[in-house]
């Protein structure tokens, strides 16, 4: 079995080459057989290693993104990093805590959830001009409401708000459908992946849905073990027209 990881080792494993270019990180933990969840929810395919890397993912993130499916099932009532994980993000000139964001397109989100109502820092809801306007304007209270696109979310006018926003850098944890829309739009540039050992069969489902059968090829940039979970990233290759 291999050492476990440590905060450092995985902030120099994970350190952004910079910014100011925009970044769509996705992060899901599977299992060895394709689970997404164990009971309905990811946490049961985790351990320490796995939280501790995306601890680390948030600290280097600027905004956390998330599927209103993923509000409703995992919570997310209070997400923040720790005060190491703020300090360090202070000392390299960010605000102590990464903003969080939730893509909707129903807009049937409840403004005393606590996804509002326990958040650190301001919560983002993103959705688009056809939404309900009294949906938006009853969630516009307690976050703040983007609009991208006119009948659906548009992906890229998405990114490009969240960036005009001073949010560059996208942290995404799921659900599956937004980690789909991302990568029809070929928005995705990395995958950090933490493989469970784990078999778990049954109907979980996989880490991507809704989506058309695509080929985007991808880099390995390191498989760390931490025990006998495996770390993995995975970085977009992209042509570069001269």
């Amino acid at each position: 079995m291999s050492a476990a990881v440590d905060r450092d080792m995985l902030l120099a494993a994970y350190d952004l080459p910079d910014r100011t270019t925009p970044r769509v990180r996705m992060n899901f933990v599977m299992s060895l057989d394709g689970a997404v969840t164990v009971e309905g929810r990811s946490g049961g395919l985790g351990d320490e290693s796995d939280r501790l890397a995306m601890q680390v993912l948030r600290t280097l993130a600027d905004v956390v993104l998330i599927g209103a499916g993923t509000v409703r099932v995992e919570g997310y009532g209070g997400l923040r990093v720790g005060e190491s994980d703020a300090a360090w993000r202070r000392s390299h000139g960010l605000a102590p805590q990464p903003r969080i964001a939730v893509v909707s397109s129903r807009l049937d989100l409840d403004p005393t959830h606590p996804f509002f109502a326990r958040a650190v820092e301001r919560p983002i809801v993103v959705t688009h001009a056809g939404a309900p306007d009294e949906r938006r304007g009853a969630l516009a209270d307690a976050a703040d409401v983007l609009v991208c696109g006119d009948e659906a979310v548009d992906p890229r006018a998405m990114l490009d708000a969240l960036a005009g926003a001073g949010l560059p850098q996208v942290l995404c944890e799921g659900g599956p459908h937004l980690f789909g829309s991302l990568i029809e739009a070929d928005l995705v540039d990395e995958l950090c992946l933490s493989l469970s050992p784990m078999l778990v069969a049954g109907e979980a489902g996989r880490i991507v849905r809704g989506a058309p059968e695509v080929e985007l090829p991808m880099r390995l940039v390191h498989a760390i073990p931490a025990g006998d979970l495996l770390l993995l990233r995975y970085a977009r290759e992209r042509t570069v027209h001269g």
